[in-house]
């Protein structure tokens, strides 16, 4: 699920879930914690586990099982597939594919935006992850950079259609716990419309966008601003490949309808008439060029005796 380096566990983490040993801690998020983990044969694989307070919330367990059903099918073209899930267990738990490489976040924050045929592989890997997912019948809700990972076969999407469990009336969401991350959030949602596939493809020309020129293309200096921007005003794609500014201005329109679908993107972007997710993944995985780790810091001087 995420490639950071993994921290220690603590003493009140558990070591062994099911048949996975659980060898560090990836990271923390508000639906639960991802651990790195290791099979009986010592493939590696993320587990993530489910707070407790959600735990224990019975509609939370039934939406949360319906998505992670639903994310099982889903083919595993530029995704982290969902290999296990153990949802009646006490702590309950998925485990998906373990991922090694940085989030494009933390690439583009390391490295700078990506350049040229980079940067198209980006596009056209994240365009055929949408594809797979949305073929699968599951909108993601909460696609950005950091749930996109750079890994040395092409750019994996991660976490797809998990938040859909916390986004519901009788969930956590009703104490505050906000879905989502504001730079991504597409204009129907803001106003307070369903999430549907749209809202994703409006995602991914956010995550281009970022990608390209290294920062959001609705950025503003607050949350509030933020939102008045997706809202009401152009996308801010200065700097953007030229090749990639038209469909990642269509994708960004404010109405849904008027967005291309994922599928529409991927043929777009590859020249083919019916584009084919499978075939598209494939190409990527032969020509992609994983980011440079970032330049180790100058060793810092042994001060004078």
């Amino acid at each position: 699920m995420t490639t950071t380096a993994a921290g220690p566990l603590e003493q009140d983490e558990p070591r062994v879930l099911g048949p996975y040993r659980l060898l560090g801690r990836l990271g923390r998020g508000g639906m639960g914690t991802v651990y790195l983990g290791a099979e009986p044969d010592g493939r590696r694989v993320a587990v993530k586990v489910v707070n407790r307070d959600l735990a224990g919330e019975p509609a939370f367990l039934e939406r949360f099982r319906r998505e992670v059903t639903a994310a099982r099918r889903v083919h595993r073209f530029c995704t982290a597939p969902v290999i296990d899930a153990e949802l009646d267990q006490d702590p309950p738990y998925i485990v998906t594919e373990y991922i090694d490489g940085p989030s494009l976040e933390k690439a583009v924050a390391e490295r700078g935006p990506l350049p040229g045929s980079d940067l198209e592989g980006l596009a056209v890997g994240v365009a055929t992850a949408l594809a797979a997912i949305h073929g699968a019948g599951i909108v993601h809700r909460d696609l950005k950079p950091a749930n996109v990972l750079l890994s040395s076969t092409g750019p994996r999407v991660i976490d797809f259609g998990i938040a859909r469990a916390l986004d519901a009336p009788d969930g956590p969401t009703r104490t505050g716990q906000f879905v989502g991350t504001p730079s991504y959030i597409a204009p129907e949602v803001l106003r307070g419309e369903p999430v549907v596939q749209a809202s994703d493809v409006f995602a991914w020309g956010c995550v281009v966008a970022y990608a390209g020129t290294g920062r959001p293309p609705f950025q503003g200096r607050t949350v509030a601003e933020t939102f008045h921007r997706i809202g009401h005003e152009d996308p801010d794609l200065t700097g953007l490949d030229p090749r990639l500014r038209e469909i990642a201005a269509a994708a960004l329109s404010k109405e849904p309808a008027a967005r291309p679908t994922a599928r529409q993107i991927l043929t777009r972007l590859v020249g083919q008439e019916k584009a084919d997710p499978e075939r598209a993944a494939e190409t990527i995985s032969m020509s992609w060029r994983s980011p440079d780790p970032a330049p180790a810091p100058d060793p810092v001087p042994e001060p004078a005796p």
